[in-house]
């Protein structure tokens, strides 16, 4: 199968454009899944440490009227995480797509940051701790939002029920990176899984520098086999899933608990 990881700009323009730039990409690879990066289609709202509920509900209506033109990417599947807000709470959610059963909320994150930039647990709630691997047409998938990737234990939880992607839509800065594409390959050799993972990119208009870098590793050493860049935003690797089920049965992967 084909699997498309990718960066986009964080500014309404940079997006339009990169998302036009994406659908040919993924028409031209005929990719069977596509993953976006974190809450992608709206300006990062968590660099203010004063939480907007006006803001955020822009950024919800936002993401429903792009998650309506996923078709747009003529894709088995695509996996992102979107602004939701449920009984009054405000959430950050992991979904699945897929043009015949089309949306699906899997998974709300439950690790927060709260620090200059990144005042999550400021702008939305913690969800459920759990993390339980879905069932697409075409592949089971786990989600690691973000700094969820840094709780490996997940990772192995995820090995155990048979994931094999696990799915990291992100929003890092540049000045990251490395130790994100660290954490990244931990996690696939945890889970013995394909670990993917989408980001932001760009400069903002606060001046935020987005570090892109949408990787996609393979699931026994963890080895990168290939990193967006500003030039090549978008990534396209055909990948074996038996790779990953062959992968848990090896070390680390096999040791109980």
């Amino acid at each position: 199968m084909k699997i498309t990881v990718c960066e986009l700009r964080d500014d309404p323009n940079g997006l339009a454009e990169d998302w036009n730039a994406l659908i040919e990409h993924v028409r031209e690879e005929t990719s069977d899944l596509v993953l976006l990066p974190e809450m992608p289609f709206s300006t990062w709202l968590a660099r203010s440490d004063k939480a907007s509920h006006a803001a955020w509900m822009k950024a919800v209506e936002l993401h429903q009227q792009w998650i309506e033109r996923l078709t747009e990417l003529a894709s088995y599947v695509v996996c992102g995480s979107r602004p939701i807000v449920v009984n009054g709470k405000r959430h950050n959610e992991a979904f699945t797509w897929e043009p015949e059963s089309g949306y699906r909320g899997v998974h709300t994150k439950y690790y927060l940051p709260n620090e200059p930039g990144f005042w999550e647990a400021v702008w939305y709630d913690r969800g459920e701790p759990v993390f339980n691997a879905t069932q697409t047409r075409i592949a089971k998938v786990g989600f690691l939002v973000c700094s969820e990737v840094w709780f490996t234990e997940h990772a192995r939880f995820y090995a155990r029920q048979g994931a094999q992607l696990l799915l990291v839509p992100r929003s890092t800065e540049r000045a990251t990176t490395d130790k994100w594409i660290a954490g990244g390959r931990a996690a696939a050799v945890m889970s013995g899984a394909f670990c993917l993972s989408s980001n932001r990119s760009g400069q903002d208009a606060h001046g935020m520098a987005w570090g892109g870098s949408g990787w996609i590793i393979e699931p026994d050493q963890g080895k990168v086999l290939g990193l967006t860049s500003e030039k090549q935003p978008f990534l396209t690797l055909e990948i074996n899933l038996q790779d990953a089920d062959r992968a848990k049965l090896t070390y680390p992967r096999y040791i109980s608990e």
